[in-house]
This record gives C-alpha cells, sequence and structure tokens, in this order.
C-alpha cells in the first residue's frame, strides 16, 4: 500500500502509561528492531525464533539498567507486520527513561502518535475502520463500549462496508463499459435492476446511519441530563448517584448555573451525567443562559432524569414541560418524586403515582429502583443482535451520510433518463465515500489525523 509515510526505518516508545507500576514496556517495530535491542542485550537474540521470549539484563556498557523479559515476533507474523520487539522492565520511569534513550541512541527513532497502528494498517494487517477500533478498544471504559469496538476491530462495519461498495461496483462497471460503445447505443446494465439495488442500498445505508445514534451512546456513555425545578434535588440527585460530593449543594435556589458533568457505570452500561441549571422564569442574564442550555441538552439526550419535588408540582405539570421539549426519537424520560422521606405515611400507602420513581436523594431511598430502571430504560439501546452492524464513528457516519445523497443523485438520474456518462459521476463519489471509511480511498492528510488521536506506543 502506498503512501508519504516512512514506514523503513525502525522506531520506539514506552507502551505502558506514565507513572510507577509493577511492569513497563518499551515496543520497537522495523527492520532493525531485533538489532537495536541486541546491541544492549546480554544475550545474543538475532537468530531467535520468533514467538519467543528470553530474560536477560539491559546493559549501559559494563552496568545492568535492569533484569526483563524481551519478547520476540518476527514480521510478518506481528501486529505491524515488521520485526517487533517488546521489552518488559520494572515499571520505574527512571529506568524506562534510561532504556528508550538508549534504544534511540543505538538506532531507534521515537515513534509518533499511534504509529505501530498506522503500520500495521499500511503493511496490509487490518483496514482502517478496524484501525480506529484499536484506538475505540483501548478508550472503552463499559462493557457495551468494550464489545463495540470488538465488532468492529474484527471486521463487522468494514465487511458490511465492502458489501455494498462491490455491489455498487459491479454495476459501474457496465455503466462504465455502456461507454466504450458509447457510439453504438448499447445497454449493459439493466436500469430496472440498477434502481432496485439502488434502493436496497439507500434502505441499508439509512439504517447504518440511524445506527450512529445507538453507537455514539456506547461508545462515549448514555447522554443523560438531570433537570427539574430549582431545589428539587438534582445536584444531590448526581451525588448519590456518584457516592461523592460532585456538585455544590445549597438550599438557595438556582446554584446549579452551569453543567456539572461525571460517568457512571451501571451493569456494563456507561451513563454520562449531567447535572442542569434549574429550570424557571429568571431575570438573571447568567441564570436564563443556565436554563437555556439545559434544554438545549435535553434535546440532545437518550436519557432524561426529571426531578421533581411533589410539594412544589405534580406528575401532570412535569409531563406538559417535557411535552414541550424537542426530544430525539428513542429518547426516554424517567419522572422522579423527589424528597419522599417528607411525604406523610398515608401519603405514601394511597398517594404515589405509579409512573413515578419515588426516591430521597438525599437518603438514598430508592437508588436501587432508579438504576434499575435506568439500565433497562436503555438496555434496548445497548443490547442489539450480535450480526447487527452498529455505526459508532463520526467520520465512518458522515461519509455514509454522503455516500446516501450521492445515490439520492443517481436514482433521481436514472428516473430522469439521464445518459451514463452523467450517472456515473455520482456512482463515483458513492464509491469514494464507501471506500474512504476502510481505507481504500485515502489520503495521507486523513491518516495523519486519524492516527495522531491514538496514545505514543500504540
Amino acid at each position: 500500500m502506498s503512501s508519504g509515510f516512512d514506514i523503513e526505518d525502525t522506531i520506539v516508545a514506552i507502551s505502558t502509561p506514565p507513572g510507577i507500576g509493577a511492569i513497563g514496556m518499551i515496543r520497537l517495530s522495523g527492520p532493525n528492531a531485533i538489532v537495536v535491542v541486541n546491541r544492549v542485550f546480554s544475550k545474543d537474540i538475532l537468530n531467535a525464533k520468533g514467538y519467543s521470549l528470553h530474560f536477560g539484563q539491559i546493559l549501559l556498557g559494563e552496568v545492568v539498567l535492569d533484569e526483563v523479559l524481551v519478547s520476540l515476533f518476527r514480521g510478518p507474523k506481528s501486529f505491524t507486520r515488521q520485526d517487533v520487539v517488546e521489552v518488559s522492565f520494572h515499571g520505574s520511569p527512571y529506568i524506562l527513561q534510561e532504556g528508550l534513550q538508549l534504544f534511540l541512541k543505538h538506532g531507534a527513532r521515537l515513534a509518533n502518535a499511534g504509529e505501530f497502528t498506522q503500520r500495521a494498517y499500511l503493511n496490509g494487517a487490518f483496514d482502517l475502520a478496524q484501525a480506529e477500533a484499536v484506538a475505540d478498544l483501548i478508550a472503552s471504559t463499559s462493557k457495551a463500549a468494550h464489545q463495540l469496538a470488538m465488532g468492529q476491530m474484527r471486521g463487522q462495519v468494514s465487511h458490511e462496508l465492502r458489501d455494498l461498495r462491490m455491489q455498487l461496483l459491479d454495476f459501474t462497471s457496465l455503466i462504465e463499459l455502456e461507454l466504450d460503445f458509447g457510439e453504438e447505443d448499447v445497454e449493459f446494465a439493466d436500469r430496472g435492476q440498477f434502481l432496485d439495488l439502488i434502493e436496497a442500498m439507500r434502505v441499508r445505508l439509512r439504517g447504518l446511519i440511524r445506527s450512529f445514534h445507538f453507537g455514539n451512546a456506547v461508545k462515549s456513555g448514555v447522554p443523560t441530563v438531570i433537570m427539574g425545578r430549582p431545589n428539587a434535588g438534582k445536584s444531590t440527585l448526581l451525588n448519590q448517584l456518584l457516592q461523592d460530593d460532585r456538585a455544590i449543594v445549597s438550599e438557595v435556589a438556582g446554584t446549579t448555573r452551569d453543567v456539572i458533568e461525571d460517568r457512571l457505570v451501571l451493569d456494563g452500561i456507561e451513563f454520562r451525567l449531567m447535572d442542569t441549571a434549574g429550570i424557571r422564569v429568571t431575570e438573571d442574564l447568567i441564570e436564563k443562559e443556565g436554563v437555556a442550555r439545559s434544554e438545549a441538552l435535553a434535546e440532545k439526550a437518550s436519557l432524561v432524569l426529571y426531578v421533581f419535588d411533589p410539594e412544589e408540582m405534580d406528575l401532570a405539570d412535569a409531563q406538559r414541560y417535557v411535552e414541550g421539549l424537542d426530544l430525539p426519537p428513542g429518547a426516554v424520560v424517567l419522572f422522579l418524586g423527589n424528597k419522599v422521606d417528607l411525604l406523610v405515611e398515608q401519603e405514601r400507602r394511597g398517594g404515589l403515582h405509579r409512573d413515578v420513581i419515588w426516591i430521597s436523594a438525599r437518603d438514598g431511598l430508592g437508588m436501587d429502583v432508579l438504576c434499575d430502571k435506568m439500565v433497562s430504560a436503555v438496555r434496548g439501546l445497548i443490547d442489539r443482535p450480535d450480526e447487527e452492524v452498529i455505526i459508532s464513528n463520526v467520520r465512518h457516519v458522515e461519509a455514509l451520510r454522503q455516500t446516501l445523497l450521492a445515490l439520492d443523485e443517481v436514482a433521481e438520474g436514472i428516473a430522469a433518463g439521464l445518459p451514463s456518462d452523467l450517472m456515473t459521476i455520482d456512482i463515483r463519489m458513492a464509491l469514494h465515500y464507501l471506500g474512504g471509511i476502510t481505507g481504500e480511498i485515502s489520503t495521507d492528510e486523513v491518516l495523519g489525523n486519524i492516527f495522531g488521536k491514538f496514545c505514543i506506543g500504540k
């Protein structure tokens, strides 16, 4: 695969997170990876087999820097398809920095962010969509996000897109052939069949685009907005859910003016909790801006927790307010009646509405029920059939939208009886956008942007 990137030198980087740990790893990849390590290792590994482990010492001249375990992988049977050596040191920042400088001194170059994965992609180990999934896998913080990244890394998205692209390419080849016989007025591609194919592809593309709402929620955390009137107990609820004093709690109404965000994992699902300003009519400009932000966030949320004090408003009032918001399709609203501990016993027995989750954010009453309801509310969002392809990458969904627009133009062209040479323009655009996702069509600028977001050492 040709590119403007140099993949013929030997790169090195620390592959474990910064700080003190039991083990710290330095990884090398390139034609001289084994040679560089061999120059400072106490044993000769130049002719060692791939997939082999070697215990010994890394030497600073006559001084032992550390006792290490060297893992050796010979290309192409390695992550990057090149010779790869991973040296496991004791996890001292000093030792790792000394080891890194030693390898640099003996001929390696410091790797750029994501350069190991970039080399794997450029050497054909996997396609661009799968490469991006590596970063998602590393960043995953929940079971659901992990499963989504693993599916993409194993090629679920790539296989679906290649199938779409090949179907389109087969028909395109016939239309291109018509151009070679333009003077003979022949038609190799049946327009009716082609229109049926385009419509079937548009249906699949719309489904993939819709799946981004689910995939993004899984990858980034289910956007969950806590809202309600001032002093309803929103900040107290956030603190109770997190088991931490994350938000300031005060009896003064309007304490929360900006959005406070944190994350909570329940039953393998990550929720991105956002505590928002209290909803009320106000002349305070700062508070008014806070209210506007609260409503804007709710209109992008997958889950809304509307908190109300039953002494101040009833369920019907809360429902009327929420109905006035422009919530996204599929968004779930849970109505939480707070301060249930202050209601008299008679009200508790007979006056509690079944459509309300009754809680005490201060004392923790009803929290187990609330957490169960939160999980069940989004379970359909998270639990998808294993074979269903889910899009979670912004770059991918934008390319799919552009593909759909191009195919819309193709369908209109077929209906209008446009000649082959005009239709091929939009068909080629559709092929271009689909190919860009998996990397069949890519530029150095795109690759630099993608791999630049990886951590150093990966």
